[in-house]
């Protein structure tokens, strides 16, 4: 896994717990005191972020760090590729009980976000049948002498 992989995936783990915290961009940045633009970039993967940074955000979302990135005693680690004194190249595979729980909260997401769009679309319903009742009663005065 390269680099640019690792923060993306991290990155994706962060907005599924502000997701799953139902924050806006603009709250966690907040919350980080941080532009809404330098925390989207987290969320995106592009910005390279130190352990602390990242403890921070395991605090905010509640979380311990091991959840925020996804990891649990169950999770399998795969090293691959080079090693040096900096860093190294590694992969980490999730466990069918990560995978479940990650698709219960994705599941959990749409359910929300369906329930703001019916809710959405009621409201623009009651609009529509206020706005038509305005019609009528504008036609009405209009065509009395």
């Amino acid at each position: 896994m390269d680099e640019n992989t690792l923060k993306k995936q991290i990155g994706y783990r962060i907005k599924q717990w502000r997701v799953i915290k139902r924050w806006s961009r603009q709250q966690v940045a907040d919350k980080l005191e941080l532009s809404v633009t330098s925390y989207g970039s987290i969320e995106r993967g592009e910005t390279d972020m130190c352990i602390m940074r990242l403890a921070q955000l395991a605090e905010i979302f509640e979380v311990t760090l091991p959840d925020l990135l996804g990891l649990s005693e169950k999770t399998i680690f795969n090293f691959t590729g080079t090693h040096n004194k900096e860093c190294h190249n590694w992969q980490v595979s999730s466990p069918p009980e990560m995978k479940e729980w990650m698709l219960k909260n994705e599941l959990e997401k749409y359910q929300w976000m369906q329930q703001a769009q019916e809710k959405e679309i009621e409201y623009l319903k009651q609009q529509v049948a206020q706005l038509q009742e305005i019609n009528q009663l504008l036609k009405q005065k209009l065509s009395e002498p």
